[in-house]
């Protein structure tokens, strides 16, 4: 009988035997592993939890990273602007000047001609009073060419006394 039992299941000897004793053993403990590992639920979860919080930890590393980059990009664009508009400020500012200063050499042009015209006119009037005044009116006139103060004082006195004679009339 052995020899037919030995013959089905083709072990030639005891140690044969043994080794796919020992082989089964090895696999029937894998399985009984494996099987353990499919029922440890707190170990996956713990497992999966680990794994979990290093992909959060990469990925936050990774949003901090382009976060910093959009930063730095952000900045770099700003500060082009900035210097864009300084430089746009600085010309107009240039250009407000340059205006400024042909509008003040325009009208230090017109107010020398303001003054020659001026001078030149008052040279006519000096000419005019020197030959066309008659005699007691003359001298009078080139003194106060000279010396319009006195003059202006003089006047203002005689308007004075024409208006309040004028205003209050002797009854």
């Amino acid at each position: 009988m052995t020899d037919k039992t030995a013959g089905e299941t083709g072990v030639k000897g005891p140690d044969e035997l043994r080794r796919q004793i020992e082989r089964t053993r090895s696999e029937l403990g894998d399985t009984v592993e494996q099987l353990a590992g499919r029922m440890d639920v707190k170990g996956r979860a713990r497992a999966r939890a680990a794994d979990l919080r290093d992909k959060a930890g990469a990925m936050t590393v990774q949003l901090r990273s382009t976060a910093a980059m959009a930063g730095h990009t952000v900045q770099e664009r700003a500060s082009q602007a900035g210097h864009i508009v300084q430089e746009r400020a600085t010309q107009a500012g240039h250009k407000v000047q340059d205006r400024a200063t042909n509008t003040g050499r325009q009208m230090i042009r017109a107010g020398h001609t303001a003054q020659d015209k001026a001078t030149e006119t008052g040279h006519t009037l000096e000419r005019r009073a020197e030959h066309d005044m008659p005699w007691p009116a003359g001298p009078v006139v080139r003194a106060a060419v000279r010396h319009p103060r006195p003059a202006l004082i003089i006047g203002a006195a005689l308007a004075v006394v024409v208006v309040v004679g004028w205003r209050y009339p002797k009854k």
